[in-house]
């Protein structure tokens, strides 16, 4: 069994439509440039209001990887 060590990044995700699509954007975008991501945590939530409604949303995730052997 091989053992794993893991980096944590704090990330901030935003969305127009939703909680998830802001997850979705932030686990997207930190693909591209992040190898062997395997997990997220949801740390907070929040959003921005104009004229009585919601305008859109902010997701902070902490993603974990994976890093690779040296």
């Amino acid at each position: 069994m091989t053992e794993n060590i893991y980096k944590l990044v704090e990330l901030v995700g935003s969305s127009s439509e939703s909680i998830s699509d802001a997850i979705q954007n932030a686990i997207a975008r930190a693909s591209t440039t992040i190898r062997n991501v395997r997990w997220f945590e949801v740390v907070q939530i929040r959003g921005g209001v104009e004229d009585g409604a919601v305008a859109h949303y902010q997701v902070t995730l902490k993603i974990g990887f994976t890093l690779e052997e040296g």
